[in-house]
């Protein structure tokens, strides 16, 4: 699994810390983080949190890279 780069872009479109969206979906900072760096793999209640946060789709934010 690698670093999750579009979360990190998404983020920063919304201007939000990765504290804001962890408050926004439930989670804490450094779960996001860990998402973020690759190094955690979230459940799809998660992934489909994150996405309604930040107003992507599954496919753009999780999807496999070409």
């Amino acid at each position: 699994m690698g670093r999750n780069i579009a979360i990190k872009v998404a983020r920063a479109e919304k201007d939000m810390t990765q504290a804001q969206l962890a408050s926004a979906v439930g989670v804490s900072r450094q779960t996001i983080n860990a998402i973020e760096q690759g190094t955690y793999n979230p459940t799809i209640r998660l992934c489909r949190a994150i996405c309604k946060v930040l107003g992507k789709t599954l496919d753009e934010l999780f999807g496999e890279e070409s």
